[in-house]
């Protein structure tokens, strides 16, 4: 079966999220995005884990959907066809450690799928004991990554933990701010247990694909979603049997015929893709911010550094590594992103999403009209703006501003293909 994944999200009991992050949004956004597997986030706070218990019955599958048909009193929505058994969920959670390792403050996040709620029992009750799960969606726990991996894979090895979006400065395995250099260095003789990493928004498969190191693990996208309408900016797409054990061996195996490909951002949208100062309104590439010695043009405090800095500060090879062998990707841009351009509006007003909405239903969701509708078909859908920025994304014919110090970049279609145009004609007039 042919199905795309989102495997990390956030609930409603998490910091600086929608209060719609709940499982029937959950399901019916799900249904108008394309999406059939989504995670639930958050198994360790104790209210979205009662929920969970009241909303999801099991599918025998080890992934779980709505006990009733999803309500909602959002108007879009409202006539969706969408049946309880239309969109399924898998246990997951993010957790956040802050601790001290050779003498600098580290904080990691890493995700975690479960197979059963038998899992995720036990492993509540060890970490009850060592933090408030109540306090957020995403826990903030003072203990080592690697003593958190020793004690999933004796307690639930059939539980998974992945480390989340891996070079984000501030809370990251590889973060310049707080991560380390390399894998061993983290989890030290539990690395084996680890065989997936997330990505994250500010990079894509070919960046990570510049370091040796990483060559053993799966790469995984996801959306990291804090409301309903971001679910699925980046993704998993699997051709595998529909199941907690069919979804964890696609990952393991890396096998390109099980695991299709990655949905993924144009890492320069990303908020954290070059090095900046946000406050200053300073944005530096790599090579830039090492002439100034990594201070601000402005006002001379240390930047951020970002996710492109940290991957040629570790890359043993040059870009424009081979993608022989390794599971595709493809960059795409938000559907409601590439209707705001085409209005000359934001890609959050309602005009934008009215246009998301009726490409949607005309076409069987967001993903198969950003990958696999005909371009002729989607020119019958005013406005044929949309179509054409489409074409141009699908393309790669992109303009980018990346994005630095927590501000997200832009990435423009119409605009590039009018450069594009005029170099074009410069260059006949030469």
């Amino acid at each position: 079966m042919k199905f795309i994944a989102d495997l990390h999200i956030h609930s409603k009991f998490s910091r600086a999220t929608s209060r719609e992050m709940t499982y029937d949004a959950l399901a019916l956004w799900a249904r108008v995005k394309g999406i059939q597997l989504v995670a639930t986030g958050d198994f360790t706070h104790p209210e979205w884990l009662f929920l969970t218990r009241e909303k999801l019955v099991s599918a025998g599958n080890g992934f779980f959907r709505l006990k009733t048909r999803p309500q909602t009193d959002d108007p879009r929505l409202a006539d969706l066809d969408c049946s309880p058994g239309d969109i399924s969920f898998v246990l997951s959670t993010e957790i956040s450690f802050i601790y001290s390792k050779k003498g600098r403050v580290r904080k990691i996040h890493l995700i975690v799928l479960a197979p059963d709620l038998e899992s995720v029992e036990k492993l509540n009750g060890r970490l009850e004991g060592l933090g408030n799960l109540r306090s957020d969606g995403r826990p903030i726990l003072g203990l080592d990554a690697r003593i958190f991996v020793k004690m999933v894979a004796d307690l639930c090895p059939r539980c998974v933990v992945i480390p989340s979006h891996i070079w984000t400065p501030w809370f990251s395995l590889f973060g310049a701010h707080s991560g380390f250099d390399s894998i061993e260095e983290c989890f030290e003789e539990m690395t084996p247990f680890l065989f997936a990493l997330e990505t994250g928004l500010s990079s894509d498969p070919a960046m990570n694909w510049r370091l040796s190191a990483l060559d053993r693990f799966t790469l995984v996208s996801n959306s990291d979603a804090h409301s309903p309408s971001r679910l699925g900016r980046e993704a998993n797409v699997f051709r595998t049997e529909f199941s907690y054990a069919g979804l964890i061996d696609a990952i393991r195996k890396r096998d390109p015929e099980t695991f299709l490909y990655t949905v993924e951002f144009f890492p320069e949208e990303g908020k954290y893709h070059f090095d900046g100062h946000r406050k200053c309104g300073v944005v530096l590439s790599p090579e830039e911010s090492r002439r100034r010695k990594d201070l601000c043009p402005q006002c001379g405090k240390k930047l951020t550094i970002g996710v492109m800095r940290r991957v040629t500060d570790l890359a043993d090879r040059e870009p424009g590594v081979s993608a022989a062998h390794r599971i595709p990707f493809k960059n795409l841009i938000p559907l409601n992103e590439i209707a705001g351009e085409a209005l000359g509006k934001s890609g959050d007003c309602q005009a934008a999403w009215d246009v998301f909405f009726r490409f949607a239903r005309e076409f069987g969701g967001e993903h198969a009209v950003l990958t696999e509708t005909p371009l002729d078909d989607l020119r019958r859908v005013a406005p044929e703006s949309v179509s054409r920025g489409i074409e141009l994304m699908r393309q790669g014919r992109v303009k980018v501003s990346p994005g630095y110090d927590g501000a997200y970049g832009r990435v423009g279609l119409l605009g590039a293909e009018q450069e594009t145009d005029r170099a074009a004609g410069q260059l006949t007039l030469f």
